[in-house]
């Protein structure tokens, strides 16, 4: 993908469940975000069911570049649906580090980083089948305890012709402990293709670092971007305009109410205080929360 070929440390927005929608993604992509992934999708349901594919995939034009992060456990199935939406992304990711037991259980997200034969099988089928020019297929991976197997198996998914690796610098057993930044160190060292770092990306300050520490070629946000959408574009904390732009957007886009409010909670989470947020927290109308800013924050 020509991002990688400026130079520059991609600044990406994770795949979150119910919050990287398209309306979010417009607006990250307003304050400096590169590329953007949509929430994880199962690939089976998604080829199945035309339901599943209205309600899981929302875009536009200006919603570019986007990969698609499908979840997927056999390699026709994922081609399928690559197939499917590459007239509407730039590529699709497999999820290979989703560590919720739910989706282990079922043979999805993190258990795949045990099976490099079948990520590789995977990504060959994907490369093989999709008729788009530079077309791309990433694989966004958890560390093992080991890092030469997590090494292992991203040569074995750069032989097949991946296109970049996300790595989550944590194995699947850890949530809040620290990120191992020197195993992903050692896998971007042992690589030729891109990598992105992903984990604890809260400040424009956290990107160069890790940059700086790693040597990757991106980085990803999550929960960073969630509290402050504008992260990317150096606020230190959510900054009016970007609170405003997210009412705009939602409004535009016809966002759900709760979707709406809760990406408002987590913006104004470190702006507000303990008894303020108590009061908006328990706002329960579109009309009401628009009210609440205007008395509180004023128009800009």
């Amino acid at each position: 993908m020509e991002l990688f070929e400026t130079g520059n440390v991609v600044k990406v927005c994770a795949p979150m469940v119910r919050y990287s929608k398209l309306a979010f993604r417009s607006l990250v992509r307003n304050y400096d975000c590169d590329l953007c992934f949509t929430p994880m999708i199962i690939a089976a349901d998604f080829v199945r069911s035309a339901k599943a594919r209205d309600s899981e995939l929302t875009t536009n034009n200006s919603d570019q570049p986007l990969i698609v992060q499908f979840a997927a456990k056999d390699a026709q199935t994922l081609a399928n649906a690559a197939c499917m939406v590459a007239p509407f992304s730039n590529g699709v990711d497999l999820n290979c580090g989703c560590p919720q037991r739910w989706a282990m259980a079922e043979g999805y997200g993190a258990c795949l980083i045990n099976k490099p034969q079948l990520v590789k099988d995977m990504v060959r089928h994907v490369k093989n089948q999709v008729d788009k020019p530079n077309y791309a297929v990433s694989i966004k991976i958890r560390v093992h305890k080991d890092v030469k197997k997590t090494v292992d198996l991203c040569q074995k998914a750069e032989a097949a012709g991946v296109s970049w690796i996300t790595v989550h610098g944590r194995t699947a057993d850890e949530r809040h402990q620290p990120v191992h930044y020197d195993a992903i160190k050692t896998i971007k060292d042992s690589l030729c293709i891109p990598v992105i770092a992903n984990g604890d990306i809260k400040t424009l300050r956290d990107v160069e670092s890790i940059h700086e520490l790693t040597g990757v070629d991106g980085v990803m946000s999550a929960r960073g971007l969630l509290a402050n959408p504008a992260l990317f574009a150096g606020y230190e904390y959510t900054p009016l305009q970007c609170v405003w732009d997210w009412v705009d957007i939602s409004l535009k886009h016809g966002t759900p109410f709760t979707c709406f409010h809760h990406h408002l909670i987590y913006m104004l989470e470190r702006i507000t205080s303990q008894p303020e947020r108590k009061v908006f927290n328990g706002l329960s109308s579109t009309s009401a929360v628009i009210d609440y800013l205007h008395n509180t924050y004023g128009s800009l």
